[in-house]
């Protein structure tokens, strides 16, 4: 079984909900796990890039959100999913995917933000 293999459904959260917590300023790591080019390219201000591949190996740097809510976002979503579950396997206890990534915000939060 892949490292990355989603166990079950993990919970997702709208980003019209995502937006909300931003706007509240409610405490939460937002995590990209898109790869640096993506980033590149469209990114949301606040958010922490850490590429899917790169979770494994640098998990450390982000030990102190494994009790507190964590939102991971993607491209549309489904590499956020497996991020999401393979965090919660690994101790997190508190972890969403952002429904439809990075494009839905694009196109139902900001239209500022690149679609690609």
């Amino acid at each position: 079984m892949s490292l990355f293999s989603p166990s079950g459904k993990m919970p997702e959260l709208s980003v019209n909900e995502v937006e909300q917590k931003l706007k509240e300023k409610e405490p939460f790591l937002f995590l990209d796990c898109r790869e640096v080019s993506e980033h590149e390219v469209a990114n949301i201000e606040g958010a922490t890039l850490l590429p899917m591949q790169e979770i494994s190996s640098r998990v450390a740097e982000i030990e102190s959100w494994r009790e507190k809510l964590v939102i991971v976002f993607c491209h549309h979503g489904r590499r956020s999913l497996k991020v999401a579950d393979w965090l919660h396997k690994n101790g997190f206890s508190d972890v969403y995917s952002m429904k439809g990534g990075i494009d839905c915000w694009s196109t139902e939060i900001d239209n500022a933000v690149p679609r690609y």
